[in-house]
């Protein structure tokens, strides 16, 4: 989810010639389906869908693709990239919208406010939070370990051989949304920040600790479907304050709770086509994105297939959309 600082200059001369291996993903085209007629593609016009990598942004980006694809005869490509990837690409319409967004307030400043290249398209209905977690064997053993206080008297249990003589914090992919480094330092935390690299291997991570009864501090997050797997007990971090984590190097507060919203090319919301209109009408809930998030990465469901059995099954929300797309 978080971002990094981008290596502005070289992701810029590469997103012209290849946006997707700037995110190290890659480009996958759903063109509109056979039955739509060309006049109804060109109408709707194409959507340009940024991936961003974890698998409930998947899932709200492969539904309202779906929708746009099978419902107003779009052209749709989805495109594999990092959050700030996707946002810097709307500045040449390489991405029409990041359906998924986690505050960024300076990607906000850069590209709405500054640049004018992006603009908010309201909330996806998506309530985000951010914490630290531990396995649930370990909250029921160590009932003090919630309370970030004790944090210190059981780092050595967290040791690695990554993290050396102190403990273990373990976040996910280095692009998420995070101030663990900066929380380690400014709470005088005995820990080390070390990156398990993806979304799957954080879950699995939590998932082998739990099983075995191994110790494990971790990064998470809700959305996410694993927490109906295993439920997670979060550490509570001194508590959020408006205006905490305005300075990144002195953050010493825990993560606000995150209404998230979605983000299009303000090229893509002037063009005001029916693919605009249902990005901007798109708002589920979590309950929704964990259905089809567990679809993709548990039950191996492709994801224009889990799209397809949510929006069948939903149609009340999926007319609505689609009622504003068509206005």
């Amino acid at each position: 989810m978080k971002l990094r600082d981008a290596r502005r200059a070289a992701l810029t001369a590469v997103l012209g010639l290849s946006l997707a291996a700037c995110g190290g993903g890659n480009i996958q085209n759903a063109p509109a389906p056979s039955g739509g007629g060309g006049g109804q593609a060109a109408a709707c016009g194409k959507l340009n869908m940024a991936i961003n990598p974890w698998v409930g942004y998947e899932a709200s980006a492969h539904v309202v693709g779906y929708v746009a694809k099978s419902k107003l005869g779009c052209e749709v490509e989805y495109k594999n990239v990092k959050e700030e990837v996707a946002w810097q690409g709307m500045g040449n319409r390489e991405v029409d919208t990041v359906i998924e967004n986690w505050g960024h307030a300076d990607l906000v400043q850069k590209y709405i406010t500054d640049q004018k290249t992006a603009q908010d398209a309201g909330p996806n209905g998506n309530i985000g939070k951010i914490g630290w977690y531990v396995p649930p064997w370990m909250a029921q053993q160590y009932p003090d370990i919630t309370d970030w206080n004790n944090l210190n008297k059981y780092a050595d249990m967290f040791k690695t051989t990554e993290s050396g003589g102190q403990g273990q914090l373990l976040d996910g992919d280095p692009s998420f949304v995070t101030n663990d480094e900066a929380l380690v330092k400014n709470l005088n935390l005995n820990y080390k920040v070390v990156y398990a690299g993806s979304e799957a291997a954080l879950i699995q991570a939590f998932r082998q600790a739990e099983a075995n009864k191994t110790p494990l501090l971790g990064y998470f997050y809700d959305p996410q479907w694993f927490l109906s797997e295993v439920p997670l007990v979060k550490v509570n971090l001194p508590p959020y304050t408006d205006g905490c984590d305005a300075d990144p190097a002195k953050v010493a507060c825990d993560y606000p709770t995150y209404n998230l919203n979605k983000i299009v090319a303000t090229s893509f919301a002037e063009a005001n086509t029916p693919a605009y209109k249902l990005v901007k009408a798109f708002n589920w809930t979590n309950e929704d994105q964990n259905t089809v998030a567990k679809a993709i990465a548990e039950d191996k469901v492709d994801p224009e297939k889990a799209a397809q059995q949510w929006v069948d099954a939903n149609p009340g929300k999926v007319d609505a959309w689609l009622k504003a797309a068509q206005a």
